[in-house]
């Protein structure tokens, strides 16, 4: 009898994790990898062939992680958030300050094995965070007006300052837009958005004049006018849409885009990896990919209306706006329609920080669906 309960219970352990919710995580990941084997196994890849296989370790790892959140109850966790969020600061100030320095970026620390960037899992920390402040913010519907505003809007603007001044405008505008998804979920006042949007259209030519370095200006007339600069500042934006177009309906076929076997696609393991894919799969390849998205974040949105409590929807809500922001701000880059702010494809991109901060954050939603089930 003892075997046959521990049975039962074994199997309602496993059955309570939400396997439809895992399936486009996987299909991504398994996408991922194949684009990712195919842009540094070209003729001149020699150089980057390692990273297909770090990409493995950080994908086990990050699926880890991922199974030993959905196991730890989120609302523990919820009690650590303001000292995640400290010491994820205390990083970013450190990076500041500190920072091994990347192709002009001051965003990592060095650990030797791992380069580590802060501003990645602040995202997270920014989530959980805000998650925990907003629980009873606007409980009667009404709004959140300036004085429910003033902390969340601080923890907000805090990371986003640091951030900046690495600087890296793309980690930073995601952090805004981020939390801003989770103050406009939970409610602002009308009047409040729209002083706001006022507020932002006025202070756009002091960000521009006072706020934005050259090579942040140059991007941004670059995105209006790529032709301007074709073999410079141009170059970028021009690869990639090269990519993106001459993959037609069908694509090229693996391994056989021109653009990235030759190396005329720069990052074309990390920022432009949808480059890639667009390139040798197509118009059919691509939406594909976005379409699994799609599918990712209605049972995430599923997840969320069945949370338990009012955290773990919030969480769940914030996981989401972390990926559908960075899938948006990407996908338009490389097609052209947004400017090259250097924003990695969450699971498909290169990148170990990124990937293991993307598991990380879906680890924390499976186990709002997993919670559903204990009362």
């Amino acid at each position: 009898m003892a075997t046959d309960y521990m049975n039962v219970n074994e199997r309602n352990i496993f059955s309570r994790i939400n396997f439809k919710f895992l399936l486009p995580i996987f299909l991504l990941n398994v996408i991922g990898l194949v684009n990712l084997y195919s842009a540094t196994h070209g003729p001149n890849s020699i150089d980057v062939q390692p990273l297909f296989i770090q990409q493995i370790i950080w994908l086990i790892v990050g699926w880890g992680i991922f199974f030993f959140l959905t196991f730890v109850d989120y609302a523990w966790i919820s009690k650590l958030v303001w000292v995640i969020y400290v010491l994820n600061l205390g990083a970013l100030v450190y990076v500041d300050f500190f920072g091994k320095v990347v192709l002009g970026g001051q965003r990592w620390i060095d650990l030797h094995f791992f380069r580590y960037q802060p501003s990645e899992t602040m995202k997270m920390a920014l989530i959980l965070v805000l998650a925990k402040v907003l629980i009873h913010k606007d409980s009667e519907g009404r709004g959140m007006g300036l004085r429910d505003l003033f902390v969340p809007v601080l923890l907000i603007l805090v990371p986003f300052i640091l951030t900046v001044k690495q600087p890296d405008l793309g980690t930073a505008m995601t952090l805004f837009f981020i939390g801003g998804t989770l103050l406009f979920f939970v409610k602002i006042k009308a009047k409040i958005i729209v002083f706001a949007a006022a507020v932002g259209i006025v202070a756009m030519p002091l960000a521009w004049n006072y706020g934005l370095k050259d090579y942040q200006k140059h991007r941004v007339l670059t995105f209006l006018s790529p032709d301007s600069d074709p073999q410079g500042k141009g170059y970028n934006s021009i690869q990639s849409r090269i990519a993106v177009g001459s993959g037609q309906i069908m694509g090229k076929g693996f391994k056989q885009g021109t653009q990235s076997q030759l190396e005329f696609l720069p990052e074309r393991h990390t920022d432009f990896i949808y480059s890639v894919l667009s390139e040798e799969w197509g118009f059919f390849g691509s939406v594909a990919v976005l379409l699994t998205f799609v599918y990712l974040f209605i049972r995430s949105f599923e997840i969320a209306l069945k949370a338990r409590d009012r955290n773990g929807a919030l969480i769940t809500v914030g996981v989401s706006a972390y990926l559908f922001w960075h899938m948006f701000i990407n996908v338009g880059m490389v097609m052209g329609l947004l400017p090259i702010v250097g924003v990695p494809l969450p699971l498909l991109s290169y990148g170990g920080s990124g990937m293991l901060t993307t598991m990380l954050g879906l680890g924390l939603v499976s186990s709002v669906a997993y919670r559903r089930y204990l009362f």
